[in-house]
């Protein structure tokens, strides 16, 4: 496909946020008239899902402690039960395990689940917590020290790049163009709007763009000459200075290379998304020895699509010169260490008697990848430069399939206020989001 000189609208990257927003910006168009999904080019540089998306464990949840994230999230869930079967979705169910030290940010999760009507059932107490694990999910489960479970159950986690690819499908069937290989170097301005994408196939104008860069936000953030540093207010009423725009953080996930039937519930039945939080000191499976008596935390599900168990641990800073690419398995630096393999293994063996043999069976092979976050850790979804609409989704990204519906919305000129709490401007008048007490940023 030859490359266009102008486009209305230019999308950059064709993962989650760019796919859906491109399908339902089409479709919004043809509904009112104005236009159509042939006013519309994606371009990636690679190909479709070849940054976060196509490498997301796929889990899909409303558990956050932070009241915007939750209605987001309850929205972006219902967009994956539209089309389940399509886009590879599993909606099983996610549970959150948790120690005393998160019982009451967990309480407040479930009652503003409730307000919202989002279904789970709330678990309290040790004993309560353990009976819940053994009598209806797992008659192995073990871990020490849980004194509340959240039980959501909507959500699960989906097949990353059969949820991709149908997303494409469905804006190419109403016209939009998707060019891959096509590298953005810059932007030409005119005052304080875009008047041109400049790519490694030549210049294309537009009247808006919006960019959804996951973890190469900061390159495009630093073509447009947006600040590094922002000003952030802080709760004592002071505007501080100075504070980092973009922090790297890399994601540890793996497999444990085990039949996914191995992991199945007490009912040979796929179990809800499992994710853990302890304060439990963690000694290893291999030799006993302590791994750590800090607070830790991982996720896990069996996945067929990654024949095994698959899931993580929390995610470690990166400091000094970050090299995003070659991203993700093919990257030199931020893959998987041995650390997170022992300490991720030893972990699954703390929750559930039927791994403590089975840290063998890791599959030794590159996974993880980086995410490149915002100063709270939370997104960013505003328009910069007039008519070039960020989405900035600071790793919360694969899950929230339904935020492209709602910037489609705002690019046509209709403000979606869900989307109110996520601007820019929230650092500067310190409208910040409440922090939980997970070793997880992301929580």
């Amino acid at each position: 496909m030859a490359i266009p000189t102008h486009s209305q609208y230019i999308i950059i990257g064709a993962g989650i946020h760019g796919l859906s927003t491109a399908w339902h910006l089409a479709q919004e168009l043809k509904q009112k008239k104005t236009g159509s999904g042939k006013d519309i080019l994606v371009i990636d540089k690679t190909a479709i899902g070849a940054g976060a998306s196509g490498i997301a464990c796929g889990i899909i949840r409303n558990n956050y402690f932070q009241p915007a994230m939750r209605e987001l999230m309850a929205h972006s869930v219902r967009a994956w039960e539209e089309d389940t079967e399509s886009y590879g979705f599993h909606p099983v169910g996610y549970m959150q395990i948790s120690p005393e030290s998160m019982h009451e940010d967990v309480t407040q999760i479930y009652q503003q689940q409730k307000n919202i009507g989002y279904e789970s059932t709330f678990i309290e107490g040790e004993k309560d917590c353990l009976n819940y694990m053994r009598e209806n999910i797992f008659d192995d489960w073990h871990a020490k020290g849980i004194t509340s479970i959240l039980h959501e159950k909507k959500g699960g986690y989906a097949n990353q790049m059969k949820s991709l690819y149908r997303l494409a499908d469905k804006a190419e069937a109403l016209g939009v163009r998707i060019l891959t290989g096509v590298s953005v170097t810059g932007f030409k301005t005119d005052k304080d709007s875009v008047t041109a994408v400049q790519t490694s196939k030549g210049d294309i104008q537009c009247d808006w763009v919006i960019a959804g860069p996951g973890p190469w936000a900061k390159g495009l953030w630093d073509m447009l000459g947006l600040p590094n540093e922002v000003d952030i207010m802080g709760p004592d009423g002071i505007l501080h200075s100075g504070n980092q725009m973009w922090t790297y953080l890399c994601l540890v996930e793996g497999t444990l290379g085990v039949d996914p039937a191995y992991a199945m519930n007490n009912r040979g039945e796929m179990p809800p998304v499992i994710h853990v939080d302890s304060e439990a000191p963690l000694y290893s499976s291999e030799d006993g020895s302590l791994i750590t008596d800090e607070m830790w935390g991982i996720y896990y599900k069996p996945d067929f699509n990654f024949g095994g168990v698959q899931g993580g641990a929390a995610p470690y800073t990166v400091t000094g010169d970050v090299k995003v690419d070659p991203y993700g398995i093919n990257s030199p630096d931020f893959t998987v260490t041995p650390e997170f393999v022992h300490m991720w293994t030893s972990a699954l063996a703390h929750c559930q008697k039927r791994y403590e043999d089975q840290y063998r069976m890791y599959k030794n092979e590159p996974s993880g990848g980086l995410g490149c976050f915002t100063p709270d850790s939370f997104p960013i979804f505003d328009t910069m430069k007039q008519n070039c609409y960020f989405i900035l989704d600071s790793n919360h990204g694969y899950k929230m399939i339904g935020v492209g519906k709602l910037v489609a919305k705002e690019v046509l000129g209709e403000k979606q206020a869900l989307l109110e709490p996520f601007r820019f401007t929230r650092y500067q008048k310190g409208e910040l989001h409440p922090v939980s007490h997970s070793p997880f940023p992301w929580s």
